[in-house]
């Protein structure tokens, strides 16, 4: 466990919270991918597949966390799997919200060309998703590093007059 500790840089132990709760996300996507793909099969296959998807994606993640490492300014290693927990937790959210305003607003597929829909969808989503990965940010004590994030992806989407 030290090493572990060392490796992430925690020096105490509630950190340890992130971790922790990124490797049971991991688990839980593992899982949910393997009955994607195959289906309500027998449980102990469903278990080994999951297995294999969770190593295949840790591996992924942690091979992204060294490319990321030196990139994102961030105080300690650990820090870095809060940023992906608000990114994944910001991502379904906007989602979740995307639907019902869609919904609300009057817009299905049957009432409109499909392609519409989904570029009125993907819009939408991404509306809710700037204002949800800053308050994610937040709450989880990143405020600095996403503002600074949003900053930069709305000068991408040529919006520079909004922040100033």
């Amino acid at each position: 466990m030290k090493k572990f500790k060392d490796n992430w840089e925690i020096k105490k132990n509630w950190q340890l919270f992130f971790p922790f709760i990124g490797i049971l996300g991991l688990g839980y996507s593992s899982f949910k991918l393997a009955r994607v793909l195959f289906g309500n099969l027998n449980l102990a296959f469903t278990l080994i597949i999951s297995v294999i998807i969770f190593v295949s994606l840790l591996n992924v993640t942690l091979f992204i966390f060294k490319k990321l490492e030196h990139k994102w300014v961030l105080t300690h290693r650990w820090e870095m799997i809060r940023v992906f927990i608000v990114f994944a937790i910001t991502g379904s959210s906007s989602l979740y919200i995307g639907r019902p305003i869609i919904k609300f607003i009057g817009i299905t597929k049957e009432n409109l060309n499909p392609l519409l829909y989904w570029i009125l969808f993907i819009i939408i989503g991404l509306i809710f998703y700037q204002i949800l990965l800053v308050t994610f940010g937040w709450l989880f004590g990143q405020f600095h590093f996403f503002w600074e994030f949003e900053k930069k992806m709305l000068r991408r989407f040529g919006l520079k007059r909004f922040l100033k």
